[in-house]
């Protein structure tokens, strides 16, 4: 059963995704659910493929619960730029 499901998303982003489903011929929804499929499945028998490039950002780093991420990024910004 296909369920509807709303994604906000950078228009930039959008609009290379949608460049790229059409010049593979596939709908943009297909691309996803491909993607999401194989992030949540052992299964490597789709008709999809991941590049390397994303392949490369999963790290498996588990990030706490109560991480505070706004302190962190506060803390390398002064970091930086000191």
């Amino acid at each position: 059963m296909d369920t509807k499901l709303t994604l906000k998303l950078n228009q930039e982003i959008i609009e290379r995704a949608k460049e790229y489903a059409s010049d593979k011929k596939m709908s943009l929804s297909r691309i996803v659910e491909s993607y999401l499929q194989l992030l949540t499945t052992d299964k490597k028998d789709s008709d999809f493929e991941i590049s390397p490039f994303i392949k490369s950002l999963a790290t498996g780093t588990k990030i706490p619960a109560d991480l505070n991420y706004r302190k962190e990024y506060s803390d390398q910004l002064l970091e930086k730029y000191k």
